[in-house]
């Protein structure tokens, strides 16, 4: 009973994991770009809204220290938000962006400029807004047993710091 029970985890946890995989390459493809078409028209804005106006979200024209450590990667812009509802800090790559299944092995790992560019625009938000970058304790105190199960949380849960989302 007991090894019926593990064995239907793992093939649960082998299903979700095959799921997430499909849709982020269905996903993928819906968005890539035509044949020929500039690495601009390519690269997205990402953006946050920030609860400050524009003369505390970068006093002087400075950059928020996240922001900033990106250098000229990246090229931000600062603007109001609609409505009169704080400012918007938007940011993009200036190289292409990986794109396609060729692209998921670098994004799995965490290594896909994207989840910098993500990264940054969430700590610059939490930096102005609060005064510093708020962190998340990665694991109560004490040990716990690892399960398939526990497994794919990890990883999901780590891939999520760095996109931003489940």
């Amino acid at each position: 009973m007991k090894t019926t029970t593990k064995a239907a985890a793992a093939a649960a946890t082998a299903a979700a994991g095959t799921g997430l995989a499909v849709n982020w390459i269905r996903r993928s493809r819906a968005r890539a770009a035509a044949p020929g078409a500039s690495a601009e028209s390519r690269n997205r804005w990402r953006a946050v809204t920030v609860n400050k106006p524009a003369a505390e979200a970068a006093p002087d024209g400075k950059l928020p220290e996240p922001l900033a450590a990106l250098g000229d990667r990246v090229e931000v812009r600062i603007t109001p938000a609609p409505d009169g509802r704080g400012t918007e800090i938007a940011a993009r790559l200036r190289a292409p962006e990986p794109a396609g299944p060729a692209a998921m092995p670098g994004r799995l790992a965490g290594r896909d400029p994207r989840q910098e560019v993500r990264s940054a625009l969430r700590e610059s938000k939490t930096l102005i807004e609060v005064g510093e970058v708020l962190r998340m304790d990665p694991q109560p105190a004490g040990e716990r047993t690892s399960t398939p199960g526990g497994k794919l949380l990890d990883a999901v849960t780590k891939r999520a710091r760095a996109e931003g989302m489940l």
